[in-house]
């Protein structure tokens, strides 16, 4: 399927994206919806409003094909100047996620020369040498219970490289490296069990009381975990077994970071260790509580790399060194995030996302209760090639996704749970996600190789997915 298609570098591919969502807003109608700010817990939200879509007629010049045209009342499709510059501006808006990811880069990058993350890895894979299995069931568990709880993802990028040293040593290839963090992380996020980025968020929009249906929540999130753990360990057998069934080319392999060195697990790093997990459970504690954002969470992770040069005895040239080593690890995966935000510029630029949005809700209120449930599911997976943020296809769907909801007799909860499975599992096959993209880069794993593995499980965690909201349906929930 994948061997006659070449996909060029991730900067390349997303370049062309661009450049073919610029010529969508030549053809596909312009439009809008008012929009309004809605206080949801600690956060403020620009939401839509339900019944205010307009459509706009397209304003065509040569002009505005060169440089953009503003004309009263008209949408001007993007000009050659603004496709050129989504990249800039998509980095730009990216900026505060851009900077947050260099940094905890740098803080990682102290505690790395620390010897602490090294000297636990290591005695994790003396541990567990002869048992891959348990520790992938463990690391999957950990990680895809902080994405279902807090919401976490970018997070983990930084700790590419630690996963991939791990996969390396238990004798698998890159690809379960990366989809040991990301993929974890992923099916955590669309489980959202209390995640604040996209179930809370759309409880708050929908109206419908915080927490609740936290249990059928809870038996999606075991399911799919199972299901994911099982595909995971079925892959690890079959590189096991023999080596050339990855789906990486066989000069794509691991090559030692030299900069991880060999440490014994001593009193020292379990300082460290202790020390650093309290203060970063005290900024998750902030974050769901005192409405910490990007800014407040990285001066917490600035202070976690001081107490970890102090309690590590690094001098200040030492520690200022592995902060900027840290960071170089970054460039491409924080640049990603710029360039893949750049595509959603061009679609608001040339007001075509609101008429996706307003012409596929429409379609949906012609289908019977679970045909439509199952409708909602697919169009927030389309959806998210688009809008990769679980917050902002919130703030975009869920003000019409409750009402639509209400007209079919669906619970908003179930409309709220097809927006979370299909934000969430759409995020590990979409080239928009800024947060694969920058995996994938880190990791030096083409993305078509990365299409052969996630697929079939793609396929999986939707078949669940549209099994669970059928239930949902019928039992009302």
């Amino acid at each position: 399927m994948f061997s006659k298609i070449k996909i060029p570098h991730v900067f390349a591919l997303l370049a062309f994206v661009i450049f073919v969502a610029s010529v969508f807003t030549y053809i596909i109608p312009s439009g809008t919806f008012e929009r309004e700010e809605m206080q949801i817990g600690s956060l403020t939200r620009t939401v839509v409003i339900p019944g205010s879509y307009t459509s706009t007629p397209k304003n065509y010049s040569f002009q505005g094909f060169l440089f953009g045209e503003s004309v009263d009342g008209k949408a001007t499709p993007v000009s050659l100047l603004e496709m050129l510059s989504a990249i800039p501006r998509g980095l730009e808006q990216s900026a505060d996620i851009i900077f947050f990811i260099f940094l905890i880069g740098g803080v990682f990058g102290i505690v790395k020369r620390t010897g602490t993350i090294t000297a636990v890895i290591q005695k994790l894979i003396d541990k567990f040498s002869n048992s891959g299995p348990m520790l992938t069931i463990m690391l999957m568990l950990i990680i895809s219970a902080a994405g279902s709880t807090l919401g976490m993802a970018e997070e983990f990028i930084p700790l590419i490289p630690v996963f991939l040293y791990v996969s390396h040593k238990l004798g698998y290839d890159k690809i379960y490296g990366v989809a040991l963090v990301f993929v974890s992380a992923e099916i955590g996020f669309a489980s959202a069990t209390t995640n604040p980025f996209n179930v809370q968020i759309a409880q708050g929009i929908a109206e419908v009381p915080l927490g609740s249906g936290i249990g059928f929540r809870l038996i999606f999130y075991a399911v799919i975990l199972t299901a994911t753990i099982i595909y995971m360990l079925r892959y690890a057998k079959r590189l096991k077994k023999d080596f050339s069934n990855s789906y990486l080319d066989e000069d794509n392999v691991y090559i030692e970071d030299s900069k991880l060195e060999h440490f014994d697990l001593n009193k020292t790093h379990l300082r460290i260790l202790g020390v650093c997990s309290a203060l970063f459970i005290g900024i998750l504690w902030a974050v769901q509580t005192q409405g910490w954002w990007m800014a407040e969470m990285g001066a917490g992770f600035l202070l976690i790399g001081i107490v970890a040069a102090a309690i590590g005895k690094l001098s200040v040239n030492d520690a200022t060194k592995a902060f900027v080593g840290g960071m170089e690890e970054m460039i491409v995966g924080a640049l990603v995030v710029g360039f893949a935000r750049g595509i959603q510029v061009v679609l608001v630029d040339g007001q075509i996302m609101d008429s996706i949005i307003f012409n596929a809700s429409n379609i949906l209120q012609y289908f019977p209760k679970i045909v439509a449930a199952e409708g909602m599911l697919i169009f927030q997976a389309f959806l998210n090639f688009f809008i990769p943020s679980g917050s902002g296809q919130a703030a975009t769907t869920i003000p019409l996704m409750a009402p639509l909801a209400d007209l079919l007799g669906i619970t908003r909860q179930t409309a709220i749970f097809a927006f979370t499975c299909g934000d969430g599992f759409a995020n590990t096959i979409i080239p928009t996600s800024g947060i694969l993209m920058a995996m994938l880069g880190i990791a030096e794993i083409p993305f078509k190789q990365w299409l052969k593995f996630m697929l079939p499980l793609f396929g999986w965690l939707m078949a669940i997915s549209a099994i669970f909201l059928a239930v949902a349906v019928l039992i009302e929930y």
